[in-house]
């Protein structure tokens, strides 16, 4: 999924968590023959910081560095870990870095999308920006205390959502049925860590969304959007969360969904303040026709880059980690890109693993019959799957099961081979367990 290291340059990287798709965007950076800086953002858990894909365990680092209390002590530990090598860029990796990639390279004179707006990846602020631009929002209030919360519980019509106004992977998302539910997940939030947040960071109360869940992921250049994928989401209950992801399906980009929401999600761009970098935004396609923004991640799609493979089988030749890499070091071969993404050229979609059982594992006999699945492309799978790790029912995005990239000519192939996985899913042949 990743080219092995070209000669390297006296130029440097810098990437703030580079976890999940940021390692993969890491690797892609030192594919191609860069220095890489890892910058590890304060709010970033010791548990993310193990979340790397395989293609960037074998990143050989320039050298680490800590989110340090004042913005210049971080400054200038950056500098001191490039050394000789000419700083040229930092970025964003995961989640948690967003904030921080923004900061350091506005003082670091970067390319940058800048501190002007400060609470970026904060869903509350997000919802009120795009309201701000004449664009469907959803109902909302934030707060740190019930009280900031109560009269928009009162008064709006239950379900609703309540979750961490910075998070990611329906990390603390939960759609509460009564005001009594809402109010004690909102407790239960206000005294957790969350994975991709921070102890005390507020909380977000929504109404709830009818209406199915996409994905459109760009990126920019000096204010130039490229679409570079849509996405549609099967999220279901399960093993007691509400969101658990199954599947994630390609949209072709002359359908009449993305036409709607491709040019609302570039407004949403705009309102934020995004001139540069990957984009991956979730919005979901009301009764009414009309699409409201679920929440804007500032930062690649995530699940490790899994995708990656299936992209560049339906594009021909190019996926939003490449593109972003373009975009930050190549304008040329940005401005190649077209401006929305071509015609498939195949057929596939990503299969997400889902975990009914625990136990501690003693091999993974279902792994090895979905490799030969004749659809199979690639797969995806974290540390926590592994001989001798406990396995955890999957309940959100941390604890699933791995990503399978499914892609074939004959679309009925790639279905019959996701009906065999699910049923492994179900009656629990893809692991053995103790």
């Amino acid at each position: 999924m990743c080219r092995d290291n070209a000669t390297p340059t006296t130029q440097c990287i810098a990437v703030c968590d580079p976890v999940s798709t940021g390692g993969t965007l890491a690797a892609e950076l030192a594919s191609r023959g860069y220095q890489m800086i890892k910058v590890w953002t304060a709010d970033c858990t010791p548990e993310f910081k193990e979340h790397i894909p395989k293609c960037a365990q074998q990143i050989k680092w320039l050298d680490e560095v800590t989110e340090q209390p004042e913005l210049a002590q971080t400054v200038a530990m950056v500098k001191e870990a490039a050394g000789s090598c000419e700083l040229i860029a930092c970025v964003v990796g995961g989640e948690s870095g967003v904030t921080l990639a923004d900061a350091l390279s506005e003082a670091l004179g970067l390319r940058t999308n800048g501190t002007e707006l400060a609470s970026r990846r904060d869903k509350s602020v997000q919802q009120k920006l795009v309201k701000a631009a004449g664009l469907r929002s959803t109902r909302e209030a934030s707060g740190t205390k019930l009280e900031d919360v109560h009269a928009f519980l009162q008064s709006e019509s239950m379900p609703c959502i309540v979750k961490p106004v910075e998070s990611c992977g329906s990390d603390g998302v939960k759609k509460c049925q009564s005001i009594e539910e809402a109010e004690a997940h909102f407790e239960l939030l206000m005294n957790a860590q969350h994975k991709c947040g921070a102890t005390g960071a507020a909380v977000i109360c929504q109404e709830f969304l009818a209406g199915k869940e996409y994905v459109v992921d760009h990126v920019s250049r000096d204010g130039v959007h490229k679409t570079v994928m849509c996405w549609v989401y099967d999220k279901r209950p399960a093993n007691g969360g509400e969101f658990v992801y199954y599947n994630m399906l390609p949209v072709p980009s002359d359908s009449d969904v993305a036409q709607v929401i491709i040019p609302y999600i570039r407004g949403v761009i705009d309102a934020l303040k995004i001139k540069h970098g990957p984009t991956h935004a979730e919005v979901m396609m009301t009764a009414d026709g009309t699409p409201c923004l679920v929440e804007m991640n500032c930062r690649a799609h995530g699940w490790d880059g899994a995708w990656v493979p299936l992209c560049k089988a339906l594009t021909g030749n190019y996926s939003q980690v490449d593109a972003a890499a373009d975009a930050l070091l190549e304008g040329d071969a940005f401005n190649l890109l077209p401006d929305v993404y071509p015609a498939f050229k195949a057929g596939g979609q990503m299969v997400e693993l889902v975990s009914n059982f625990k136990g501690v594992i003693r091999g993974l006999p279902g792994y090895d019959k979905i490799r030969a699945l004749p659809s199979f492309s690639f797969m995806e799978v974290g540390s926590h799957i592994a001989v001798g790790a406990q396995l955890q029912k999957t309940i959100d995005l941390f604890t699933s099961a791995g990503a399978v990239i499914l892609c074939h000519q004959d679309p009925e192939v790639v279905a019959r081979d996701e009906a065999i996985i699910r049923q492994m899913e179900l009656d629990g042949s893809l692991f053995d367990l103790q």
